[in-house]
């Protein structure tokens, strides 16, 4: 059995997954170290992650989710959250709540302060999950099915945009 708690200071940060790097110009704005939490404690129905955000830089785009809910704790530094169209100031110890739902509810931290800031971030894992983006125009669609006969994890990831959609009938 898996020990069920980990400490903190036994989180190894490390650059975030290579499906998730930022590129180009987008890459000026984004970036963020990982430590992902959920799997070393045995977790099933929740991830749970540390995230740690350098001065000036984002994690994530601005983004919502229609299926799943996160809240986020602040460990250290400080920093803004977007949600909707509202900014609030966030610093060490405060809470944040993140519901489903559509633009109204789509969140962005930004470190705004000298020193890097982290959070934890705890969501529930429901699949498939679609996440929308309101300052691009985006949407994304992530699935993740049981393991493969060589126990390698499936997962389906679609990003794309409504305006290039296709007819339904398309090639059938």
């Amino acid at each position: 059995m898996i020990k069920p708690i980990i400490n903190i200071s036994e989180v190894e940060l490390l650059p975030r997954p290579a499906a998730f790097a930022a590129t180009g110009e987008a890459a000026q704005r984004f970036d963020a170290r990982m430590g992902f939490v959920a799997s070393l404690i045995g977790a099933q129905k929740l991830g749970y992650n540390i995230t740690a955000v350098p001065p000036g830089k984002r994690a994530f785009p601005f983004h919502n989710h229609r299926v799943n809910e996160e809240m986020f704790f602040i460990l250290e530094g400080s920093g803004e959250v977007r949600i909707g169209e509202a900014v609030y100031p966030v610093k060490a110890g405060d809470i944040v709540a993140c519901p489903p739902g559509g633009k109204e509810t789509a969140h962005q931290f930004i470190n705004t302060g000298a020193a890097e800031m982290k959070y934890l971030a705890v969501s529930t894992r429901l699949s498939p999950e679609i996440a929308e983006y309101p300052d691009s125009g985006k949407f994304g669609i992530l699935a993740e099915f049981p393991s493969d006969a060589g126990n390698a994890p499936q997962t389906f990831r679609f990003v794309g945009r409504e305006s290039k959609s296709i007819d339904y009938w398309e090639g059938e």
